[in-house]
């Protein structure tokens, strides 16, 4: 590709990282190189057992998340923070040094710098220098205002009803 654009999902609904791996999907199915990276989210999920069986697929997920970040006091807190800002500085590394990805997906990135456990001058770095041919997707809820003004895709996801509020848990398959 020629010139990278910015994809932001975003919103309170379900289906954000959906349409980031299918994205995914459609890039590798393309022959493209994509890295696809997870914050926040712990235990298994079927999309990424998909995802790292294709070739041109890599996934990276932080290490040590095992709470959602309402649930954590500010010690786990702090060294979520400090897991995913590594993270996101081993990124930002490997794509300076370009080492050929075509896609990033940075799936659940807005809710990690909404909750204070993302260095958000990081990721706006990230995103100011990033090379001119990458695509870059980004998740999450509540983005900054920067970042949707940076936006080339713009997409607000919205829940209008969800089996969660029947108290019905998530499902294999379906949700997980």
């Amino acid at each position: 590709m020629k010139q990278g654009l910015i994809h932001l999902y975003y919103g309170d609904g379900k289906g954000k990282t959906t349409a980031a791996v299918g994205l995914t999907v459609r890039a590798a199915g393309r022959g493209l190189r994509v890295l696809f990276v997870q914050f926040l989210k712990h235990g298994e999920s079927g999309e990424l057992k998909i995802l790292e069986q294709l070739e041109q697929v890599a996934v990276l997920r932080c290490k040590g998340v095992r709470k959602f970040t309402f649930q954590m006091d500010a010690s786990e807190l702090r060294q979520t923070r400090d897991i995913q800002d590594r993270l996101l500085q081993e990124i930002f590394d490997r794509v300076k040094q370009g080492r050929g990805e075509d896609l990033l997906v940075l799936d659940e990135a807005i809710n990690a710098v909404s909750t204070g456990t993302l260095d958000e001058a990081l990721l706006r770095r990230l995103i100011e220098q990033k090379p001119e041919p990458l695509e870059l997707v980004l998740t999450g809820r509540n983005p900054p205002g920067w970042l949707i003004g940076r936006a080339d895709y713009l997409s607000e996801i919205c829940s209008r009803r969800h089996p969660y509020e029947q108290g019905i848990p998530a499902r294999t398959g379906i949700e997980l």
